[in-house]
């Protein structure tokens, strides 16, 4: 039985929130706070698996009591977050305090539809728990993987999704301004959180990182990253590879899709790109890496240890595509090997226009 302490200063969302996690025979909501003081204590007093927490709340503010609770008894914590750009901002700082990942929630003038979030909210809450649950621990190496090519490949592709924001940043902050590849990144992210997302990898890493746009061309040291509800591709126009923002297939699973991100690399770039598939629930970017390893390029997993859900990643393992695994802190390290870079330089902050 996974245990979940429900924090928000709504009533209304207290209850809706716990009612939807109590129909699941799987959870037990323990307990509900209405602000970041309470929470704190309830958390020490209840000691549950999960915390889903408000941003916004008197008394103490949800991105506070994240900090408070990482530093003094840490779990699993998941925001729940309006569907703003203010909100993605705040969202973004909770996670960078500590939070794993966020749910959405959409605010109309008329009501709150929050039952929409129902299965997400459900599938989230269990994945972290069970993270928290397995408390994988091997010890991460920050060393590249070994018997990777080291010759410079011409593009990086990232498929990412829960806990994804906080580790991008984390590898972003690590490369140098000079990295001699562009870096396409498809995170699952609603349309509102990949603006705010990009500026805030802008302004903590050495690289340019925008939100993609149609037709950008790419180049060593851009960053880009899919928009939320539409996929982001690569064509080849001559000489040059520009980026493709667009909304096909409607049907995917998800927009942004690690898939179809990887598999338009695959075909423009073949044995000249690498693709790097990161923490997330199920297994978009498998399909896409199948394509890039056929084509002969590199594909890597993000190691169990170092995710917070080992899924995505886990796919593309026991499908036997990966040509390595790696623990998040060698991820960087890896990436400069496989563009070809001459070492790190530590260029952190903004150093470009």
């Amino acid at each position: 039985m996974i245990r979940v302490l429900v924090v928000d200063d709504s009533a209304f969302m207290r209850t809706a929130l716990a009612t939807m996690l109590a129909a699941d025979p799987d959870i037990e909501v323990v307990g509900t706070a209405s602000n970041g003081a309470e929470a704190l204590e309830m958390v020490q007093r209840l000691d549950p698996d999960v915390v889903t927490m408000d941003v916004e709340m008197p008394v103490m503010d949800g991105i506070t009591a994240v900090r408070r609770i990482m530093a003094e008894a840490p779990r699993p914590i998941l925001m729940v977050s309006s569907l703003t750009r203010e909100g993605a901002e705040e969202t973004l700082a909770a996670m960078d305090a500590g939070a794993v990942d966020f749910i959405p929630k959409a605010l109309s003038r008329v009501s709150l539809e929050i039952v929409h979030i129902e299965a997400e909210l459900r599938a989230k809450v269990k994945a972290v728990a069970r993270r928290r649950a397995s408390k994988v621990s091997a010890a991460p190496r920050p060393a590249p993987a070994p018997g990777l090519r080291t010759k410079g490949v011409e593009l990086i592709a990232i498929g990412v999704s829960t806990g994804g924001p906080p580790a991008v940043q984390r590898i972003l902050a690590a490369l140098p301004a000079h990295f001699p590849a562009p870096i396409l990144i498809a995170q699952h992210m609603p349309r509102a959180f990949t603006g705010p997302f990009a500026q805030r990898l802008d302004a903590t890493s050495a690289l340019t990182v925008r939100e993609a746009e149609d037709g950008m061309a790419l180049a060593p040291g851009l960053v880009l990253v899919a928009p939320g509800g539409l996929h982001l591709r690569v064509r080849r126009q001559g000489l040059r590879l520009h980026a493709e923002v667009g909304q096909e297939p409607q049907d995917a699973l998800y927009k942004p899709s690690a898939t179809e991100l990887i598999a338009s690399v695959a075909r423009t770039c073949a044995d000249r790109a690498a693709a790097l598939v990161m923490t997330g629930m199920g297994s978009d970017g498998l399909e896409g890496a199948r394509q890039l390893k056929t084509a002969g390029g590199v594909v890597l997993a993000q190691s169990e240890a170092t995710c917070t859900v080992y899924g995505m990643p886990k796919a593309v393992v026991d499908a036997g595509i990966a040509d390595a695994v790696v623990d998040l802190e060698a991820i960087a390290e890896t990436l400069m090997q496989l563009g070809g870079c001459p070492g790190r330089e530590s260029q952190r902050g903004r150093n470009h226009g």
